[in-house]
């Protein structure tokens, strides 16, 4: 196996247990709380200002954030594109999927968005105001969430297929497979809202 590929694979092992941590699991337990069982369930910066206080939900957004910028980031800017959408995406999988958290990890929207930020930085903002200005419109924030992400979707849809400039293929289709990661994970919150609106 070449060298590079050996490093490549190291990266991502690095990144999925980098995101496999938790902060808002770990900031609860030092608080005395279970987010599993308060709240939504959801070990996530929402839930953590649900459950915490605003403040610690606010730390939980920017360490999520930050925990995936800062590794796509570096190996961005030390090995390359390719290596670095191979270690955006093993944080956020890390993160959705965490085996100190026994599979049930977040929901990978502030990942999606900093792993996004560090690639795409245009991108990443976009979706920042799609998010606000859907929050404006609709009650819930997952909700909000959901349209973001699907706007990142959609431009790496686009860009995968020539029509974004600036986006390459590979960078599109990383974009798509990061979306489709993070709307997984709200898979029930989608059909609910989908049912309540078809009524």
């Amino acid at each position: 196996m070449p060298w590079l590929a050996v490093q490549v694979a190291l990266v991502a092992v690095v990144c999925f247990f980098l995101g496999s941590v938790n902060p808002a699991s770990l900031l609860a337990r030092a608080l005395g709380r279970d987010l599993r069982s308060s709240g939504s369930g959801n070990p996530g910066a929402t839930n953590a200002g649900r459950v915490l206080g605003t403040k610690w939900g606010v730390l939980v957004l920017v360490l999520d954030v930050g925990k995936a910028w800062l590794p796509t980031w570096v190996v961005l800017r030390s090995m390359g594109t390719v290596p670095a959408l191979v270690a955006g995406f093993a944080v956020v999988l890390g993160h959705v999927y965490s085996p100190f958290l026994r599979g049930k990890g977040g929901k990978g929207v502030a990942c999606a968005l900093g792993t996004v930020l560090a690639v795409e930085p245009f991108v990443a903002l976009g979706a920042v105001v799609v998010f606000l200005v859907t929050k404006t419109l609709v009650p819930f924030v997952g909700e909000a969430s959901v349209v973001a992400v699907l706007g990142i979707g959609v431009v790496g849809l686009l860009g995968a297929v020539g029509v974004v400039p600036g986006i390459s293929v590979t960078v599109g289709i990383w974009l798509v497979l990061i979306s489709a990661v993070v709307l997984s994970r709200h898979r029930r919150n989608i059909l609910a809202w989908w049912s309540r609106r078809v009524r």
